[in-house]
Order: C-alpha cells, then structure tokens, then sequence
C-alpha cells in the first residue's frame, strides 16, 4: 500500500496512500491464504467443496421432465411474428406454468398464478400481452394496452428485455418508467403512446396522477408481477390508488411466489370476474431438487474470514453473496476490491444508473462475484450462478427460499447454497424445515481459514475510509439485525460485541443506538457501546432505529428505495 499503489477496480478514493509501511500489504494478505482447503469428511457433516467441477456434468433428465410440460409453443395458435421471435430466443418447449398459463389467458380469462421462481412465469403473461394487442391492432394513438408492474427496477429492466425481444416483429410500442429513471423523458414517451407499459408502483402511480398526456382509458390488460413481494415491501397502498386509477373492465393476471392474506386481498381488489387458479407448487420440496443447499456454523469473529477464503478458492466460479444491510455490502465490496478480489455490489443506496449497469456486467460474465442485499433477492433470472451464500440470514424462511431461487434456474440448472449461521441461531433452521426446505451440515475447520485477521485489522485502522464505511458497516448490520422478525432466534442482546466488531475489521466496537423496545436487555448488560434510543429518535421517521433500518421513511415503510 504505498504512494504508487494502483487505482483498484472499485474507484476507491487515494486516502490508502497514508497507510503505514508496516501495515499488511495485499500480497501479505494473498499470501496467507491456505493454497488448498482439505475436504474432511464427518459422519454428521459435509465439507464445503471449493475444487472446479468437470467442464460437462450429466444432465437431470428426470428434473428436466418435471420442469417442462409435454407441449410446445407451436401447439399454440400464436401469431407468426411471435413464433419467430420465440424461434429465434430459442424457446420450443414449454414449461408447466406456461402449459397451465397461456393457453386461458389467450381466451380471455383472468388468472391468478402460483409457481416456484425461475418457473417461466414472465413468458406466461407476455405471450397472451402481445398476442391480444397484436389481435386487435392496438396502436400507439390509443395510449397503454397493457401495464405490468413489477417490484423492483432490476426486475422491471429484466421483463422490459423480454418484451423488447417478443416484440420484434410487431407494431406495438413498448416502454419502461421506474425510479431513479429521468421523470420528463418518461413523461414525453408516455405521452406519445406506449402500448406494452413496465413499471414499478411508485412511478405507475406517479405518471397516473400527474401526467396529463397518460392514457390508460383503453387499458386491456394488467399484470402484477411477484404480486407477495410488491405487498411485502411497502406498495400496499400505492396498489390500491393504481387500481383506482384504471378501467374496471380490463384482464387482469395476478403472479405470486406464495398466497398470503395480502395477496389474495389484492386479487379480490383488482379481478372482478371468477379467476382461473393456476399452481404447480411442489408439495414436498419448496426449493427446485437440484439445488444442493448447507448450512455452516461459525462464531461471529470467523465469519469474515470463511468468506475471504471461500471466495478466494472460487474466483473462477459465479457467486452471490447476501448482506442484510446497505453498509454491510458497501464496506466489504470496497475492503475485497481493495485486497485485489474483485467483486461488484448492488444495494438499495445506489443510483439507479450504477444498479442497472451492475446488474447486467454480473448477468453477461461467465464467473464473478455480486454482493447484495434481497434487492436481487427477487424474480431476477441471472445466468449460470454457481453459489449462494446468504453471509447474513435472511428475515424468514420465504427470503430464503427467494434468495437461492438466483441458481438452479432452469430445467437443467444446478446450484450449490450455503447459509452462515452463530451458534445462538440454528433454530433458525427449524423454520426452514417446516417450510419445507433440508440443509445438510457442512464442515469448514477452522485451522483451513486464511489467517489474515490482523493484518486486515491492521489495514482498516490505517485507511480511513475503509475504517469509516467499517463502521458504519457494524452499524447498519445491528440494526437489521435488531429488526429480525425472528427476536427468539436473531437475538441482538446475545451477540458477542468484540467478535463481531472483529468480523469488520474493529478493534473496538463503534456505538449504536437502539430503540428502547428493542435495547432493553441490551442495556442492562455491561457493554458501554450501547446507548438507548431516545423519546424523540423512537417517534421519528427520519432516523435509524430497529424498526427503521433505512431511515428516513415511515417505521412500517421496509422498502430499500422510494420506486
């Protein structure tokens, strides 16, 4: 780390370049990590394997089978600009959900949908779109002939690249407005006449009540897209305004992962007619077979240094790595591109231009490394990911299953999922089993573990924006963490302060203030870097507390951005 040390690939600032000689240097670091990690195998337990895999794996047939129908998309009356374009994506065979899907909504039928992510639940109600527009020659002059609303910006980016692909060889205009897009632009294309319309709720509502040049009075069609997780996150109010603001007569298709009380609300809100229920959930397993999913054990100061050296051993693999917070995926993202392991970072404070580019560099590479927060936890089909690791666990057991739902894609997809767990958290695990979902015991020993801890100590203290953004790390990890859902099990006031302040790369753990109702054990506990949260910081909205993670928003409002 001296004066001519290299610009890394994070654009991280020059204030490395006041870093002590005597501190670590990247090549200390690299050098520390163990060239191989032993498989030792136990009755009771599984190594994590970290060796390539043979270039050719025989396929599952019988996965195969169960995740396509017998039918092919020439089976159905489709117009012939769709059967090209079909051909040319090279889509012949259709899967259970769109066997199910395609063949009622084409007759006219609303439809309320449930199937596994990753199922191909996007051509579903793409196909019936464009062939009913393309039926009655809807043109631009008419304004919106079908509005899809999605729950986030990269899961709208995702379904507008397949409406641009089926509509290649059709008349109708199609069009995107999200968040964190440039307002007027939209505005000016809306205006012009956008038939085929993907949207998030808080932009659809937006353009719905101020722009005038809008025109949604022949709307034909409405999709809600991951209708649970749109809910989940905050749009429950938002959804209901949107549907106000539409025809009544119009077909509606409504897709959800799960049927929660919220969801089936939303259905009787938004369809009028008798729906068609179509699901194919899978009674005994909730997660695709040949997912191959773990779970490893490690005290809170281990917890860094397992990542460091699993991802240093697969930097020739695709990874996705899951954070609970904001400051968790910014401070790691800069520490590993600091100490040359290359990783790329999607979260919630981002602008929106920096997640889109990230997320289509992560999709288009064949290995590479994505730190995120449930952001991209969602109904985003990214290719070929070999390894989950949930480095913090998720709020409940649909989390999981939606976060390892990014790999084992497909009819052939395989994957591997790994869940990092304290010792205090294995109940955890009996939630996961009662939702349906087996993790094996895998073993990571700790004398395998790259012995870098006092050097990375050594770095953070001495490069101050890494020893800031290492802090502010610990921070938003408590506060999540405090916020669990699960409090019997994701316990703040059973956390090891030191050893977790160590897991950031902190000698001393910084203060964090908590709400009352959640920092009360917390305060009787002799640990001085706590405080209690006071009258005024638990009646705001413009601060961070257990309940309010991100700050700045109501305490009910869980979204990771405003659209």
């Amino acid at each position: 780390m001296g004066k001519n040390r290299k610009k890394n690939k994070s654009n991280t600032t020059a204030a490395a370049d006041n870093t002590d000689k005597k501190a670590c240097t990247e090549s200390e670091i690299q050098k520390s990590v163990p060239s191989t990690i032993e498989q030792e195998t136990q009755e009771t337990s599984t190594p994590i394997e970290t060796t390539e895999t043979p270039a050719e794996q025989p396929k599952n047939i019988e996965d195969g089978e169960r995740y396509f129908s017998s039918e092919s998309f020439h089976s159905l009356p489709l117009s012939e600009p769709t059967q090209r374009a079909l051909s040319e994506m090279g889509f012949e065979k259709m899967t259970k959900i769109q066997a199910k899907s395609i063949a009622p909504l084409l007759s006219g039928h609303d439809l309320i949908a449930a199937a596994k992510t990753g199922s191909g639940k996007t051509l579903s109600f793409l196909i019936p779109t464009i062939e009913l527009l393309h039926k009655v020659n809807f043109n631009p002059r008419r304004g919106a002939g079908c509005i899809i609303i999605s729950p986030t910006r990269e899961l709208a980016l995702q379904i507008y690249g397949v409406v641009r692909d089926l509509c290649r060889y059709h008349s109708q205009t199609h069009g995107i407005i999200m968040g964190g897009a440039n307002r007027g632009a939209e505005a000016e294309r809306l205006s012009k006449g956008v038939n085929i319309l993907v949207s998030t709720p808080g932009r659809l509502l937006d353009h719905l009540q101020n722009t005038k040049g809008f025109l949604v009075h022949n709307l034909q069609i409405l999709v809600i897209d991951e209708a649970d997780r749109i809910l989940s996150i905050g749009f429950e109010e938002e959804m209901r305004q949107i549907i106000k603001c539409i025809p009544k007569e119009r077909q509606t298709m409504l897709f959800s992962a799960t049927q929660t009380k919220k969801v089936q609300d939303l259905a009787r809100l938004s369809i009028r007619e008798k729906p068609i229920y179509v699901g194919i959930e899978d009674e005994v397993n909730a997660t695709v077979s040949s997912l191959e999913q773990g779970y490893v054990v490690t005290p809170s100061d281990k917890r860094f240094l397992l990542l460091f050296t699993f991802l240093k051993k697969n930097l020739s693999k695709k990874v996705m790595v899951f954070f609970s917070a904001c400051a968790t995926v910014k401070f790691y993202g800069e520490l590993l591109n600091y100490i040359d392991i290359p990783v790329m970072d999607i979260h919630g404070k981002q602008k929106q231009t920096k997640r889109t580019t990230t997320f289509f560099q992560f999709c288009n590479a064949k290995t590479g490394i994505l730190l995120c927060t449930d952001v991209a936890a969602r109904g985003l089909d990214i290719p070929a990911v070999d390894w989950i690791i949930q480095f913090d666990p998720p709020d409940d057991p649909k989390e999981y299953i939606h976060r390892v739902g990014r790999t084992a894609r497909g009819a052939h997809g395989s994957g591997k999922a790994l869940l990092l767990l304290l010792p205090d958290e294995l109940g955890f695990l009996k939630y996961l089993r009662a939702s349906k979902v087996t993790l094996n015991e895998y073993e990571f020993p700790v004398k395998k573990l790259a012995n870098v801890q006092s050097q990375l100590m050594k770095l953070i203290e001495k490069t101050y924006y890494l020893h800031k953004s290492a802090k502010d790390a610990y921070r938003g990890y408590l506060l999540a963490y405090a916020s669990h859902s699960l409090k019997n099990i994701f316990d703040v006031s059973q956390l090891d302060l030191q050893a977790l302040a160590k897991s950031f790369g902190l000698e001393i753990p910084p203060k964090v203030t908590l709400p009352v109702k959640t920092s009360g054990n917390l305060a009787k506990r002799k640990a001085p870097f706590y405080e209690k949260g006071s009258r005024k910081n638990q009646r705001s909205g413009h601060t961070f507390s257990a309940d309010n993670p991100y700050g700045k928003r109501a305490p009910d409002d869980k979204r990771q951005f405003v659209h």
